[in-house]
């Protein structure tokens, strides 16, 4: 993917912001997007604004249905802090963990699709909100995909679709590029997800990709730890793999943070409950840069240098607010040569 990844250099200015013209030419979006701003809560506004973050880094994401999604709210918003970086000439730019988790996301599923084990496997967004994978990634052509998400989420985004492709807006970015694209309306802190997942065609024996992209952050402990743990359990019956992002206790600890779970150690808390392999990240790590951090002080290439025990900078006392990037995996045999091995030590 490295061809997407030709960032701009950190002294041009930012782009004019150019919002499609079907934003303001239907009726159906200006009233959808109106509902949007009156009815939906935080964690279903966020949504929209990781959609305008993958809008507003167009020169390394390629997502067309992006900004139609995301609302010129959000968009104006993210774009008035990205010239505002510029202009003051930040270390960081508004918006790039944004485009970093994207790209990690998006390379680590293409590489395991293309995998031996990844062939033809399902792959399930959990909190899917305005995600575009399936209209966006070839990889995806011989994958049945599931999005997973609250019911009037899962409306607007489907009606938000549907305009664009009655619209005089490109068709061919409305098409689903997957096998097939199954929208499922559950949420997944109650316990009947999984069944009504199963309901809509979900193969429980059958490998799968479990995308967690900005969600677990937002549950209770016990509904992500409950849920982790149902992923888990699917490593004894077929290959299973989830990509996740983790923050860490100082980042759900600031004074006005909504967010509620977090692991300090999520390589360490995976393989407690069954997961057998885990690789971890962090955003300015080789696999998690993409061209986009390259000033050393950055505040994420700072966090790397300093042990991931710190919870405050020894420098300046600021808290050590990290984000994790993890792939795990867990398959029948894994587990069966783990569980030997385990034996075997004991």
């Amino acid at each position: 993917m490295s061809d997407q990844v030709n960032g701009l250099q950190h002294n041009q200015e930012w782009p004019e912001l150019q919002l499609p013209d079907l934003l303001h030419s239907s009726e159906t979006l200006r009233q959808v997007h109106a509902t949007i701003e009156k009815e939906w809560d935080f964690l279903q506004r966020s949504a929209c604004q990781t959609a305008a973050g993958r809008a507003m880094w167009k020169h390394v994401i390629h997502d067309p249905l992006a900004a139609l999604l995301a609302g010129e709210n959000y968009l104006r918003n993210l774009h008035e802090k990205m010239m505002k970086d510029r202009l003051n000439n930040a270390h960081e730019t508004s918006g790039v963990i944004l485009a970093v988790r994207t790209l990690w996301f998006d390379s680590r599923l293409e590489d395991f699709l293309n995998s031996p084990n990844g062939r033809e496997a399902q792959v399930v967004l959990l909190g899917a909100g305005m995600d575009t994978r399936a209209y966006r990634l070839n990889c995806l052509k011989d994958s049945d995909v599931f999005e997973v998400d609250f019911a009037e989420v899962l409306e607007v985004k489907t009606t938000i679709l549907q305009a664009a492709k009655e619209s005089t807006f490109d068709s061919q970015h409305s098409m689903s590029k997957a096998k097939s694209l199954t929208r499922v309306a559950a949420d997944i802190r109650e316990n009947d997800w999984m069944e009504k997942l199963q309901i809509a065609g979900f193969l429980p024996q059958k490998s799968t990709v479990w995308i967690l992209e900005g969600i677990l952050y937002y549950l209770a402990q016990s509904n992500a730890m409950q849920l982790l743990r149902i992923l888990a359990s699917n490593c004894v019956l077929t290959h299973t793999v989830i990509l996740a992002d983790f923050m860490n206790k100082s980042s759900t600890t600031l004074s006005n943070s909504v967010f509620q779970f977090y692991s300090d150690w999520p390589d360490q808390l995976l393989p407690s409950i069954g997961f057998t392999q885990v690789k971890l990240a962090q955003i300015g790590d080789p696999d998690a840069h993409f061209g986009l951090l390259n000033d050393p002080l950055n505040l994420f290439n700072k966090l790397r240098s300093l042990p991931r025990s710190l919870q405050t900078n020894p420098d300046d006392g600021a808290p050590c607010c990290r984000l994790y990037l993890v792939e795990a995996s867990g398959s029948p045999d894994q587990n069966s040569a783990h569980n030997k091995e385990s034996v075997i030590q004991s």
